[in-house]
């Protein structure tokens, strides 16, 4: 997957071009600190993808369109600070892809871009929340067939899931896993932003749906 980092920020770019770079099936072709040194980079090479933090200085969501207007082929991915619900629809209307927060962890971001290279969709939980929290519904937005799926869990989240439908609380779990109770609360708030669920009931319920555990095994995990 050839792509562009796009940002004016010079530690951001380093920060990126490096977790990028460690995946063999990306290649960056370029990077650009504004808008039209994206044009002209998008101009002269082959692009696949953009990921682009439209929000910093030297460029506006309006490059999205303009650029998808002459090469409609490129998937763009918006990686930006914490944004409310209204601005990430509108970045998803002006023909954003997929959508992550600058804060998320390393594999998130390298997932982001290899699944939107194979053509699907990816958002970040911290994303999915903050449309959630503003009770937008997505699947009634005025764009075409958006989505949250591919919605992607880590191991490390498949694991917690997991060990909240047996039972365990956030400390069994910290203690199980060798990390803070604050590292799994947050884990946690990531995992119910999405699988779009406000409550424990919500994960055991996809725990089962999705066989990680038994019904049965749920039922009898407090009577241990």
């Amino acid at each position: 997957m050839k792509v562009i980092i796009a940002d004016s920020n010079d530690i951001v770019r380093v920060g990126l071009r490096t977790i990028l770079s460690s995946d063999k099936f990306i290649q960056i072709i370029g990077e650009a600190s504004n808008s039209q040194e994206l044009e002209e980079q998008v101009k002269n090479f082959e692009t696949d993808i953009v990921l682009i933090d439209y929000t910093s200085a030297g460029f506006t969501i309006d490059i999205i369109p303009k650029v998808l207007s002459k090469h409609k082929g490129i998937k763009f991915i918006a990686i930006t600070p914490e944004q409310n619900a209204n601005v990430v629809v509108d970045a998803l209307r002006s023909g954003v892809m997929s959508y992550v927060k600058k804060d998320c962890d390393i594999p998130e971001i390298l997932s982001s871009v290899k699944e939107t290279g194979s053509g699907n969709k990816f958002f970040c939980g911290q994303i999915l929340e903050s449309i959630q929290r503003a009770d937008i519904n997505v699947e009634d937005l005025d764009f075409e067939s958006f989505t949250c799926e591919p919605v992607l869990l880590s191991e490390r989240e498949v694991e917690i899931i997991t060990l909240i439908a047996e039972g365990y609380t956030n400390t069994q779990i910290a203690e199980l896993l060798h990390l803070s109770p604050h590292t799994i609360n947050t884990h946690r708030k990531n995992i119910m932003g999405k699988l779009g669920t406000k409550n424990t009931a919500g994960i055991v319920m996809y725990a089962v749906k999705t066989n990680l555990v038994s019904p049965n095994k749920f039922l009898f995990a407090g009577e241990s």
